[in-house]
This record gives C-alpha cells, structure tokens and sequence, in this order.
C-alpha cells in the first residue's frame, strides 16, 4: 500500500493548453438531490467545475432548479419529473437521452430522502444503471447510489466505475460488519473492489484508493471535513477528472488528496470547527495551485 503525496499527484493532473475550450475539459452529467437534499447537488456540481470540468449538467428534481440557478448559475439543469420528493421512475428516460453527451457520470448524491427512498426512485435507478451499464461513461457511485445499489443488487454495473463509500455503507454493500471492516479497512476495501470490478475509496480518517491491485492510502485531510456535505464535494470531484480524462484510480487519487489539502488549507484560516462543505468551492483551486507548484 503506497502513500499519496504531492509530487505523485501533480504529475497525474491534466494539461490544460493555452488554446483550449470548454469542449476540451468534458462534460459531467450528475444526478442528484431530492427535497430534503438540494445542497447536496449544488455542491456535487460545484466542485466537478472548480476542478475543470468544462459543463456540468445537473438532472435533479425541478423544484431544485431554481435554488440551483440562483447558487450555480454555471450549471446547465435538467428538471425531472418527482414523487414524493424524489426523482420519478419515469424520468430515467429523460437522463438516458443526456448519457451520450457526457464525458462522466455521477450519481447518487441526495437522491433520497431515506436510505432506499421510494418504489418510483428505486424503478429510476434500475433503469438508469441499465442505460449506464450499456455505455462507455465512467460512473461515479455515491450516497443513495451505493444504499440502492446494496438493496437492489446484483445489478449489471458500468465498465469503468468508482465507488465511495463510508465504512457503514461498504459494509452493506459486503454483507459484513462494519467493525470489522474498520479492523482491516484496505483488505475489505480491496475485497469490495474485486467483487464490483471498481476503483472503491474507502472515506474515512486515512482514506483507502483500490482497484483491486493497487492501494493508496492517503494522508491529507482533517476533522473540518467532517461535516455533510464533504462527500458530495469529492463525488464532483472525482466527476471532474473523469471527465477530463483521467483513469478511475488516477481521479480517484487526485480527488482524495485534493479534497485533504483543502481541508487542510481551509482549517488554518476557518479552524477544524468553521470549515462549511460549501466552502471547498474556494479552496479547492488553492489546492490546486499548491500541488502545481510542485512541477516549477
């Protein structure tokens, strides 16, 4: 198991030339929110754009939409049809039309009000994880993503895909126990990653990057990521460079560590206390531009 560090990460970060365009830097198609969890998809989408990503096309709930608009106005924004308070069955057709003009996907983040949210939610992400099994996007798998897919399974999954799970929900999506999954988190991250044949990062104090092969564990980062919202940061995050580009363990890894850095950077100016998930949006560049120093 290799540790991450800064000079590792910065020679995985994709060029950006002087003559390029937005087209250049990919589309990231995310599906996200529901009524109780509007935050979550304007933070997932912020932060696939605050590390480069050229479009971000948000497919939430409609009543989400202007919240969005008024918040992300880079956003472009699919409205879907809802049941109570989630993204109807229905509305998979809608997202499926959108799928080919992405580079990545997302999905997951705020997508239910519950752990497995509604019988329509639950038609909508069998048949949406159908259209994303059947084309050639990387998918990142988040939050209700994981809760539906451990409740639904087994499921025909996309060819390249990454999955974030905490240790609850990796224990769920394992049948095992979650204490002993915080004994040995790497093995049963690794487990994880060769049962759905994904890059699985383990969130958590230490944050484990799999594939199956090869391990990183990270070191940056602090408890002000501790606060919700964080994850739904690096779920955008992770998005972004797939988009860009890059493979599912070299976004995985760079997301990590970045997300740790600006956690770090942002405690020494708002403490481990102060720091909001929406906050990342701003240091998250910092990160950035910390890590590129590296190659001067």
């Amino acid at each position: 198991m290799k540790e991450l560090d800064g000079d590792y990460i910065a020679s995985l970060l994709p060029a950006r030339e002087s003559d390029s365009c937005k087209v250049d830097f990919g589309s990231v198609l995310n599906v996200a929110g529901s009524v109780n969890y509007r935050g979550a998809a304007i933070i997932s989408s912020a932060l696939a754009l605050a590390v480069g990503a050229g479009y971000v096309t948000l497919a939430c709930p409609r009543f989400i939409a202007p919240s969005v608009s008024s918040r992300l106005p880079e956003a472009v924004l699919l409205p879907l049809r809802t049941r109570r308070g989630c993204i109807r069955g229905i509305a998979y057709r809608k997202v499926a039309l959108a799928v080919p003009r992405a580079s990545a996907v997302a999905l997951g983040c705020g997508l239910s009000n519950a752990s497995g949210g509604t019988r329509s939610l639950r038609r909508f992400y069998r048949r949406i994880m159908g259209v994303l099994a059947g084309a050639n996007r990387p998918v990142v798998l988040d939050a209700d993503g994981l809760n539906l897919l451990s409740e639904l399974q087994p499921l025909a999954l996309p060819r390249a895909l990454v999955m974030t799970p905490h240790e609850k929900e990796l224990a769920r999506l394992l049948r095992a126990d979650s204490i002993a999954i915080h004994a040995d988190r790497a093995g049963f991250a690794v487990q994880a990653a060769k049962r759905y044949s994904a890059v699985v990062v383990l969130k958590g104090k230490g944050t484990i990057i799999t594939d199956g092969e090869r391990t990183f564990v990270n070191a940056t980062g602090n408890s002000a990521l501790a606060k919700a919202g964080s994850g739904d940061a690096l779920t955008g995050m992770i998005a972004g460079f797939l988009a860009q580009g890059l493979s599912p363990l070299d976004a995985a890894c760079v997301a990590v560590y970045l997300h740790g850095l600006a956690g770090d950077i942002a405690a020494r100016e708002l403490t481990e206390y102060g720091l909001l998930a929406s906050d990342l949006r701003s240091f998250v560049p910092r990160a950035i531009g910390e890590t590129l120093a590296r190659l001067r």
